[in-house]
């Protein structure tokens, strides 16, 4: 019996899964640094996130922990990491056609990524 076919991980998806999760992980030191921070009842004068609060530092971990979620599926090639990266992708090319106008870098960028996302579909199991 032959082993099943198992797709390669796509050079571009690598990337992302990479870069989403550095992103995640500095995400991450800086929710729990706020967390810590608010504990002890220390204010940074001109920093806020989220409020830079006890609920901000918790939603920022919250939200790291997700990108990092997300991270791991790419690198897994999970179907449901692609389709949520699909998803946050089209809701911020709608933001930035709206922002910006349909033409601006940052929407022919996400345009980009979008169908490179979808190109790749086929790799995700």
């Amino acid at each position: 019996m032959a082993a099943p076919y198992q797709a390669s991980l796509p050079i571009g998806v690598a990337i992302l899964a990479v870069l989403i999760g550095l992103f995640g992980f500095l995400l991450l030191l800086a929710g729990i640094l706020i967390l810590a921070v608010s504990v002890i009842g220390y204010t940074i004068p001109g920093f806020a996130v989220f409020g830079a609060s006890l609920l901000g530092g918790a939603l920022l971990t919250i939200f790291a922990i997700v990108l990092l979620a997300v991270a791991f599926g790419l690198w897994n090639r999970e179907l449901w990491a692609l389709v949520l990266s699909v998803i946050v992708v089209v809701l911020l090319l709608i933001g930035n056609v709206v922002n910006e106008g349909a033409l601006s870098l940052g929407s022919l960028i996400l345009a980009l990524l979008l169908v490179y996302l979808v190109a790749v579909n086929g790799h995700f199991r």
